[in-house]
């Protein structure tokens, strides 16, 4: 396969550690990663050390500033790649999903979740989490690490090589 194995878009995050256990579980499985400004946070290195990012010389990271740009460099036309967006009250639950090398799993921001205009139309790209009422939310990064692994674990359990 060429590139990552998968895409983790972070939607305009505003945690630094989440962000940072994300980009590692990115590294550890050989996905890349894209932040979508505004950004709640700076990525100079002092910042990004502060928030234990140690291992961010071995993410394949890009930011971008807004969803239009992301989607110019990802290619936005249909078959160009698959995208899944992660939100409370999807369609369908992470193991409905039959997710394929390449591609795109799309989180929020942990504060106000993704956009509605953003979901508008992808109803049947909209996955969740089931958890029981008494919980509004998980945390992002345990969100996102979940879904991840779930891909690469219909993947076969295999990683990309790097």
């Amino acid at each position: 396969m060429d590139g990552p194995l998968l895409h983790v878009v972070l939607h305009e995050p505003e945690i630094p550690p989440n962000t940072g256990n994300i980009g590692r579980t990115c590294v550890a499985v050989g996905a890349k990663l894209w932040l979508v400004r505004p950004l709640g946070f700076r990525l100079d290195e002092k910042h990004l050390k502060r928030a234990g990012m140690d291992y961010w010389p071995h993410l394949d990271w890009e930011a971008v500033d807004d969803w239009s740009c992301l989607l110019a460099r990802l290619g936005s036309e249909p078959g160009d790649r698959r995208f899944w967006f992660v939100e409370c009250g999807g369609s369908k639950s992470i193991w409905e999903a039959q997710f394929q090398q390449g591609d795109v799993l799309v989180f929020g921001s942990e504060s106000r979740g993704l956009p509605a205009g953003l979901l508008a139309g992808r109803e049947e790209q909209i996955v969740s989490l089931p958890m029981r009422s008494v919980v509004r939310s998980l945390n992002l990064a345990s969100t996102a690490n979940t879904v991840i692994y779930e891909a690469v674990r219909q993947f076969g359990g295999r990683v990309a090589e790097g």
